[in-house]
């Protein structure tokens, strides 16, 4: 990593967004770090942003950067707080980081990364470019910059989830009864439970993966209810809690969708040690679990946003990860309504962490595919 680092340049970038400020403080809303090959201004660029992880220090940005491309590693004001996630305002967030690529950087070739989380995010942005669907909860000046966001030339997907709900959806253990108590759990789906124990049975993975969309609706059901009750009082917004998110069936049983990954594994370690402990979603506001999370109104879903696309697009999947699982990659390329579309399943855990030589592989993959189309 020393000798990669030494090829690149990175320069900090801070911006407000057009509907937050930059705070008294001094921080920006916008923040990132732009990386590029040492003395070079390249031509096409890269971005990529999360939800909630800082992406600014990507692994992969010095991997693609020596590679002669730029890669801006970007963050929305929701780095580190996600549970007060708004999609239109993030969008705005990632718009402007595209707006200094093309109009600072003078990159004409923009390259969107959609990868892990982000690749939903990175996603919807991309097809509120092409489409806005969200411009109505915005008025003036943060309306007009909605309604004009530069699109991407370019998108890459790599070891991404379909959606924010899906994958929340996909992780929840749906054997919990009270959302507000970790502790109890229905013996009949407790996929944890000797009773209940992998290989699963399809009978048992059939009413498992329907019990996980009732527990999304119910708690759905519920924010709508409260955020009406709140509302009613004069109160905007309250914060809950989410326990128990580690319990895709996948994370335990390695026939289901299979591939290289080592079960059972979840990104946190042993999925029933994970599932204790506070993880994805573990808290958030109630109008964020209905932009974010829910099944029924969240716009954060994978599939509306890359039905929009004729850009080229690359789907890239390793096949070690404990989380994002090849049927999650083959879903995404069918529905891209791209023309040009591809689909790779390489050896690699999530960030390929397993070594410098996976890492260098898959660089490669996603840089050689983009220079064919620059």
């Amino acid at each position: 990593m020393s000798d990669l680092l030494s090829k690149v340049d990175t320069q900090f970038l801070g911006f407000p967004s057009p509907t937050a400020p930059r705070i008294q403080a001094g921080g920006h809303p916008c923040q990132g770090i732009y990386w590029t090959p040492k003395g070079q201004k390249p031509k096409a660029a890269f971005i990529a942003t999360h939800y909630n992880v800082d992406f600014s220090e990507h692994y992969i940005a010095p991997y693609l950067a020596t590679r002669g491309f730029g890669f801006l590693g970007w963050n929305t004001r929701y780095r580190g707080f996600e549970d007060q996630f708004l999609l239109e305002h993030a969008i705005l967030d990632i718009g402007v980081g595209m707006r200094w690529l093309r109009e600072v950087a003078g990159v004409e070739t923009v390259i969107i990364l959609g990868n892990s989380g982000g690749g939903s995010l990175m996603g919807a942005y991309q097809g509120e470019a092409i489409r806005p669907t969200l411009a109505g909860a915005l008025t003036g000046a943060a309306r007009e910059a909605y309604e004009t966001l530069p699109k991407a030339e370019l998108y890459v997907s790599l070891n991404a989830h379909q959606g924010r709900p899906e994958v929340l959806t996909d992780w929840m253990d749906a054997s919990v009864i009270d959302e507000f108590d970790p502790i109890p759990t229905d013996p009949e789906l407790d996929p944890f439970s000797e009773a209940n124990k992998p290989p699963y049975t399809p009978e048992f993975i059939a009413r498992y993966r329907a019990a996980q969309r009732a527990r999304n609706q119910r708690i759905t059901d519920w924010a709508k209810a409260e955020l009406k009750r709140l509302n009613d009082a004069g109160i905007p917004d309250r914060v809950f809690p989410l326990f128990r998110c580690w319990g895709d069936l996948r994370m335990m049983d390695g026939t289901i969708d299979p591939s290289d990954r080592p079960t059972p594994m979840c990104y946190r370690g042993h999925p029933a040690v994970a599932n204790r402990t506070p993880s994805i979603g573990r808290a958030n506001n109630i109008k964020t679990w209905l932009s974010m999370w829910s099944l029924e109104t969240s716009k954060c879903q994978g599939k509306p946003h890359l039905e929009k696309f004729s850009e080229p697009a690359l789907v890239v999947q390793g096949t070690a990860d404990t989380g994002v699982f090849p049927q999650d990659a083959r879903d995404i390329y069918s529905f891209l309504g791209s023309k040009d579309k591809t689909l790779e399943l390489i050896p690699g855990a999530h960030y390929f962490e397993d070594s410098p030589e996976v890492r260098n592989a898959a660089a490669t993959l996603i840089c050689d595919w983009a220079k064919a189309r620059v």
